[in-house]
């Protein structure tokens, strides 16, 4: 078969042959892949660059997509052994959902994996109670763009969305922000971001460490609980946070990502996600491109739309 393998960190990966994927238990079935999506998480996987990355080689990228197995059956998978950017691949089916018949595979593989960043962070790490404000810090990207539209629909009462994209900023309320505010004008909105309940934070670094420091500043209750939910780093991999913020509101700091979040959990989300996806509550723009096309298409600089390959 044929697959899209890395087998230089510096290199983007190529359309070559591969060894054909064999179950190694009873829980595995092989599926033919119809759909993989090309998130941030892949590309520094590929690139050796991820906390979680192994230093081994070749590798076929991919850590999710929609496969069909044998039966006909069309399955949502999280990648396991082998990644989901192959013609086929080993399906754990314990790590895997069915979809519909009329499931869109481009659409589930293009929004599952940005979705579920915000979808896990505000049902698994944070109790989101109805009403409250939830700020998206990178509200921009893709996952911030669903981030957004996840909080409103868990029942978020407020959302304002962050971001450098003006652009994509003015295109938020569409998706339904309340607010959206340019990441170098936050401090013309503290009155509003004062308020926030939870932060999910897709960029760490400086601009994290100024929101913290600002919102704890001009907190009217300085009783109001605020929880900050780290999830990405686009910004820079750490945040200069000062003491006086830890100290003056009841500030709780976690991080939503591999290993914070057991798999099991993360498994018991996907159903009910993928079933909001495929009604069109949340969406996003996605781009399809052949897998055949993959040296090419990786260097091809992000357009708003996420890259899902199809073999």
């Amino acid at each position: 078969m044929h697959a899209a393998v890395v087998t230089d960190f510096t290199k983007p990966p190529a359309f070559q042959d591969f060894s054909e994927p064999q179950p190694a238990s009873p829980d595995e079935a092989v599926v033919d892949v119809i759909a993989a999506g090309l998130h941030p998480l892949v590309r520094s996987l590929a690139a050796g660059t991820h906390y979680s990355s192994t230093a081994e080689l070749p590798v076929v990228p991919g850590v999710d997509g929609v496969g069909r197995t044998a039966d006909g059956a069309l399955r949502y998978f999280v990648a396991s052994t082998i990644g989901s950017m192959a013609q086929r691949t080993v399906v754990d089916l314990r790590r895997s959902i069915p979809l519909p018949a009329d499931a869109d595979p481009v659409a589930i593989a293009g929004a599952m994996n940005p979705a579920m960043s915000s979808w896990v962070a505000l049902r698994r790490r944070a109790t989101l109670q109805p009403g409250q404000t939830v700020v998206v810090l990178g509200a921009t990207g893709s996952a911030g763009r669903l981030a957004v539209q996840v909080a409103k629909h868990l029942g978020a009462g407020t959302v304002i969305g962050i971001g450098r994209d003006r652009r994509q900023l003015a295109a938020l309320t569409e998706l339904g922000a309340d607010h959206a505010v340019a990441l170098d004008e936050t401090a013309a909105h503290s009155d509003r971001l004062r308020t926030a309940d939870i932060v999910l934070d897709y960029i760490w670094g400086p601009p994290a460490a100024d929101l913290i420091a600002g919102i704890a500043a001009g907190r009217h209750d300085s009783s109001q609980p605020l929880t900050w939910i780290q999830i990405g780093s686009m910004a820079g991999a750490t945040a200069d946070i000062p003491a006086a913020a830890l100290r003056a509101m009841p500030l709780q700091i976690v991080g939503s990502g591999i290993g914070s979040v057991p798999v099991t959990d993360l498994l018991a989300e996907l159903p009910e996600l993928a079933v909001q996806i495929s009604r069109g509550t949340l969406r996003t723009p996605t781009r399809t491109v052949p897998l055949a096309e993959v040296e090419q298409a990786w260097q091809q600089p992000e357009d708003g739309r996420r890259m899902v390959f199809t073999p």
